[in-house]
């Protein structure tokens, strides 16, 4: 079953069929044809399998995680193309990254959402535990989903990703977060995790050591 709806997910994916001078990578996602263009030069500006387990996930559970109207921030965007997706199913989405990334990611939100959406996507740079208060405060910023693909990783940046969660996540937040196992520091970055938020696995593929997970604060209040 896992190898099967793996291939069902990469299938999702195709290229162009002529060499031009942008490179580009196709995806289908929500009934539309999406061209993310990349680059090679940073981690930030490839689209990586965690990014399509999640977006598959999104599109065919639609109906129990219902996007329409949503506020929905994606942190560590990459390329834009989760962003993308929940905005074609109707989320009013944040797309967030370093400074550096912006540039791409707008281009790309901004090529496969124009005239597409119901609401017009947002770009905005987030540097994980950086002026979070002054960017992004309490008070005024509710979001009803933060997703996550790949964000774990080789860098020395947990602390502050782990704070960046704390801080963008309410009560009732729902964080839907695909993470490649790869080495134990960041492996152990989960458990870390469980101190603040309740954690579920709700897919799990082994073929690509990617798992999906749920989460919302621990000690909430529950109706």
């Amino acid at each position: 079953e896992d190898e099967q709806i793996v291939a069902e997910i990469m299938k999702r994916r195709f290229f162009p069929a002529h060499i031009t001078c942008k490179a580009w990578e196709g995806f289908h996602f929500a009934g539309h044809e999406i061209r993310i263009t990349e680059a090679t030069d940073c981690y930030g500006a490839v689209v990586w399998p965690s990014a399509l387990v999640l977006c598959y996930f999104l599109e065919t559970n639609s109906k129990q995680y219902n996007l329409v109207d949503k506020n929905v921030i994606e942190i560590g965007a990459g390329t834009g193309l989760v962003s993308i997706v929940a905005s074609l199913l109707g989320a009013l989405v944040t797309a967030t990254d370093l400074p550096e990334l912006l540039g791409n990611l707008q281009h790309n939100i901004h090529q496969n959402t124009k005239l597409k959406c119901k609401h017009l996507p947002h770009v905005k740079e987030l540097s994980w535990g950086i002026d979070l208060e002054k960017n992004f405060p309490r008070s005024s910023c509710h979001f009803d989903y933060i997703m996550a693909a790949d964000v774990v990783y080789h860098h020395p940046f947990l602390d502050e990703l782990l704070l960046t969660f704390d801080h963008l996540c309410k009560n009732d937040t729902v964080i839907l977060w695909a993470m490649k196992f790869r080495l134990d520091k960041e492996n152990q970055f989960v458990g870390r995790f469980q101190t603040l938020f309740d954690l579920e696995v709700i897919s799990n593929f082994p073929s690509l050591n990617i798992t999906l997970y749920k989460a919302m604060r621990r000690g909430r209040m529950k109706a």
